[in-house]
């Protein structure tokens, strides 16, 4: 077992290590944004103590929650690390959220406060807001009528004038930073619970080991994500730097790698798929880029240190651990994760986790080998909780298997959940929108294989007794009660669906069936669903 102490403070709490880096290389540069502009990092912690003393004025102190909901920029940046500087509770939410499950995560939050882009008030109109009492808006002033107080971003960001206070205690490794949600499979999206340790931990100097003091890494992944704001943390925790993206775009990813001289980023799988089928130019090795994670390892990943002269590494990881399992350099097999970090204890375990051979596949089990280095559970949940920490161990729910050279294999996911795009989708939270029309008696949704790699949503349903349903005009009642990336590709009309003798729906004949002929493909009727743009 591997002894070692917690870090200081300064080392992984976000508020000092940004004091620090400020006193000791106040000029460097720490965030340059695509389109232009940078920030040093005196200048990120001017801007971070001006939002901070903003949020105190309004209330919040140390431990509070505050709730952002924000598209990559400026903003989302500033408020992320203004929150910590209090010590409050950082609470990023997907911009793609409304109805049932923006209202389920604003009342799971606790949170008083939301900072939100200006497009995304009118959504809280709609929904119970539970404890919220501001709404910070980042944009044009909004003229919306609510019960809840508007405030406009830009003008308390002009008229505050006094310093932020310290926080009443010194922050700790082991505070709550934050709580980022992450899709339920038999219940609601639950909010992980994350110390300021796990945030450091699982992308350190000794985790991600290929990244340098030296680097700027490229954030294109939402900082609702972890992929987002963990590696600005991260980054932040070296000394080193980011390039802040809207997002990522096939069409312009490498002139956005050459315009912020980016040197490292974070890919999802399908990512790398769409840039390796870009038509080869001579421009393919004329950028700055040296590495990039590849999560999962693709065929097309594969092929991005001989295309691209981009050195490829994967892991396996999850907003609830801190990325136990890394690859070496160029990892040549699609479907391996790598080998496990000397900071945890990994186990490969059946359904009652009695550990299985190598070479058989089962549930990938964790525990770590010093406190508060992964999630310390689900806030507000203690039933998933437990569940997800019985026995002592924190249980991903993915199936691996591990060959004698200790080599891991993601082999499948063992919950009922649906990953399209990077963005993990509750079944349970689907069928809850379409169980809401009047016209449907019930359904399933399940995940089916996208030829982009990952999954498309199909949902399966059952009208109610004389009623027929257009799926067309399903579509528009679901476009507007649910996220984006939810919004199911495929709709099947069955007259009942398949049940076993105890009434429950079976789901994995379902999911053996797939698409059938009979199922209707709104993109091959020409429509496609995608996120709204916020200016």
């Amino acid at each position: 077992m591997l002894k070692r102490n917690l870090p200081k403070a300064d080392i992984c709490v976000s508020r000092y290590v940004l004091e620090r880096h400020a006193k000791e290389q106040p000029d460097q540069v720490f965030v340059v944004f695509e389109g232009g502009g940078s920030w040093t990092y005196r200048e990120t912690l001017v801007r971070v103590r001006k939002v901070a003393a903003v949020m105190q004025d309004l209330g919040v102190t140390q431990d509070h929650h505050v709730v952002v909901w924000l598209p990559n920029g400026p903003e989302a940046l500033e408020t992320y690390l203004a929150i910590n500087y209090i010590g409050a509770v950082y609470i990023p939410i997907n911009t793609g959220y409304r109805g049932t499950l923006l209202e389920h995560v604003i009342e799971n939050s606790d949170a008083e406060l939301i900072i939100a882009h200006q497009e995304l008030v009118e959504r809280l109109l709609d929904i119970k807001t539970a404890k919220l009492k501001t709404v910070l808006i980042v944009g044009r002033n909004s003229s919306l009528k609510s019960d809840l107080k508007l405030l406009d971003y830009k003008s308390c960001i002009k008229n505050m004038l006094q310093d932020p206070s310290k926080p009443k205690r010194a922050i700790q490794p082991w505070d709550l930073q934050s709580i980022v949600y992450t899709s339920g499979t038999t219940g609601p999206s639950k909010g992980t619970m994350s110390s300021y340790y796990h945030a450091y931990n699982g992308m350190d100097e000794e985790a991600w080991h290929c990244l340098k003091p030296n680097d700027r890494s490229l954030i294109n992944l939402p900082m609702f994500h972890i992929g987002g704001c963990f590696i600005v943390n991260a980054m932040l925790c070296r000394g080193a730097s980011i390039a802040m993206s809207p997002g990522f775009r096939t069409e312009t990813f490498w002139d956005v790698v050459r315009e912020t001289t980016s040197t490292s980023v974070f890919l999802l799988g399908v990512m790398c798929t769409f840039l390796i089928k870009q038509k080869p130019t001579p421009d393919d090795k004329n950028h700055c880029l040296r590495m990039a994670f590849s999560v999962p390892l693709t065929e097309e990943s594969v092929q991005f240190p001989d295309r691209f002269g981009v050195d490829i590494y994967t892991i396996f990881n999850m907003t609830e651990i801190n990325t136990p399992i890394i690859s070496e350099k160029n990892p040549r097999e699609p479907g391996r994760a790598g080998k496990a970090r000397p900071v945890n204890q990994l186990r490969i375990v059946d359904e009652n986790d009695i550990e299985v051979e190598d070479g058989n596949v089962g549930e990938l089990i964790i525990r770590p080998d010093f406190p508060w280095a992964i999630n310390h559970g689900y806030y507000k949940n203690p039933e998933a909780s437990a569940r997800a920490w019985r026995n002592g161990w924190f249980h991903t729910g993915d199936a691996f298997r591990r060959d004698s050279a200790g080599n891991y294999y993601f082999i499948d996911r063992l919950k009922d959940a649906i990953r399209r795009r990077g963005e993990n989708i509750s079944s349970f939270e689907v069928e809850i929108v379409v169980n809401e029309h009047p016209k449907v008696q019930e359904c399933a949704a399940i995940p089916v294989p996208s030829e982009h790699g990952e999954d498309e949503v199909m949902i399966i349903l059952a009208t109610k007794p004389e009623q027929e349903i257009n799926p067309e005009q399903l579509l528009v009642f679901l476009t507007k009660r649910m996220a984006h990336f939810m919004v199911p590709r495929y709709i099947r009309v069955v007259e009942e669906l398949p049940k076993t003798p105890t009434t429950k729906i079976q789901k994995a004949l379902l999911r053996e069936l797939g698409v059938t002929n009979d199922t209707w493909d709104r993109e091959a009727h020409g429509i496609k669903i995608k996120r709204d743009k916020l200016s």
